[in-house]
Order: C-alpha cells, then structure tokens, then sequence
C-alpha cells in the first residue's frame, strides 16, 4: 500500500490532502550553518521529510530545474549562485505541503518577507535568499523527478 501511495504522490486521509513538495537549502543557508533551523521549522509545523540528500548541483541540472527562466536577465547569475555550493535537496510531505512550504519560506525578495517566515527572519536579499520551494503540485512533480528520481 505505501509504495502505492509514493507513486501517486497526494494521498486523502481524515479529510486532509497529503502533497510532497521540493525543498532546496540554497548554498547561502549551507554556508551559514542554518540547515538544521529550516529543517527545525518545517518538522515543527508537522511536514515529513521523505528524501533528503547534500548534494552540489551542474549547470545542467540548474538549467533544467530552472528551465522557465533560462532566457531571464536575472537567470545568470542564479545559475552561478545556485552552482556554487552545496546544497540540501528535500522531499517533505504533509497537508497542502506545496502551500504550506511557500508560505513558510516568506517572499522571494527576502527584504519583503514577513518577519516569522525563513527569509524573513534569516535572509536580506533577493537572489541569495535560502530556500526554494515547489509552486505547484505540478512543479512539485517535475523538481521532485529531477532530484529524486526514485520517488517520482
């Protein structure tokens, strides 16, 4: 039955819609020691972590997770950024995860976010700002194949 679910990737139960999500530990938070603070936050708020792995990821991997802003001015140098460290690669699960994980993450300039939220409390820039997360259920899908194949 579980494989079953992990296949599918939302399951209905008790009346809430369990989603998987991609979570990306930017460089900037790995070279500030600040991965265990957002894991802390997302585990706390009640979302699983499914997958998790340190990794460092190529250009062609940037390319293909950010492929909708390849031809953006501001893509360049969010390609060297997102390239030039480690980085934490997460799946995380829970209710509305895909929501929930944005909401937590704050507002992409993270001179905007709210106090409260990750960048908000922990970042003060717009390209360095510490956490990606999926948009949508169908982003989700697409980055979590990228990542972590084997949970596609």
């Amino acid at each position: 039955m579980a494989a079953a679910v992990a296949s599918v990737g939302a399951t209905i139960g008790c009346g809430a819609m369990t989603e998987r999500t991609l979570l990306l530990i930017k460089p900037d938070a790995v070279r500030r020691g600040l991965v265990g603070e957002i894991l802390r936050r997302f585990e706390a708020k009640g979302l699983s972590i499914v997958a998790m792995d340190l990794r460092r990821i190529d250009g062609a991997l940037a390319d293909q997770h950010y492929a909708e802003h390849l031809e953006r001015d501001f893509y360049p140098p969010l390609r060297e950024f997102i390239t030039s460290g480690p980085l934490v690669a997460a799946v995380l699960e829970g209710d509305q995860a895909v929501d929930v994980v944005r909401l937590m993450n704050g507002a992409t300039d993270a001179r905007k976010a709210q106090p409260g939220t990750i960048r908000g409390d922990l970042a003060l820039s717009n390209r360095d700002n510490l956490v990606h997360g999926s948009d949508s259920t169908d982003s989700a899908k697409r980055e979590i194949v990228l990542f972590f194949p084997e949970h596609a």
